[in-house]
């Protein structure tokens, strides 16, 4: 299983119609896409961040068809305009060593296929973790 992690702030002035419309978008991909085997997404406590979520995927396949869905990029393509810092994640309990790697394949050929998606992540303030660009980790 890979846990795939994020934490994010909105920009000042996201409105709540904004913050609602995005977050029933997050919510609403345990619907959308099938490789989800659950997920959790709301306000994050005990940090310095806004919102997170939780997915959990089967394996390193299941975990680059949620990345490459059609949910998933309609909700970079909407959600990341409203982000200004964000940070993600992974923890699984796959034995292959070569598992951060794939991971981290999944991110840069993502970049590479969906370069509107890659061009958004260049825009936020703060980007962080796993799923980030090398220059931005």
């Amino acid at each position: 299983m890979i846990y795939h992690c994020i934490r994010f702030t909105l920009k000042p002035g996201v409105s709540e119609t904004e913050k609602a419309a995005g977050l029933a978008q997050m919510g609403e991909h345990i619907n959308a896409i099938p490789a989800i085997k659950a997920r959790v997404v709301g306000p994050d406590f005990g940090g310095e961040f806004d919102y997170g979520a939780v997915t959990v995927l089967e394996d390193i396949e299941g975990y680059e068809q949620y990345m490459n869905h059609p949910a998933h990029l309609a909700m970079d393509r909407a959600g990341l305009p409203l982000i200004d810092r964000f940070v993600s994640c992974d923890v699984t309990d796959d034995p292959d060593p070569e598992i951060g790697a794939k991971i981290a394949d999944v991110h840069r050929r993502r970049f590479e296929n969906v370069p509107d998606v890659a061009e958004l992540v260049a825009g936020l303030g703060e980007y962080t973790g796993s799923a980030a660009p090398d220059p931005m980790r």
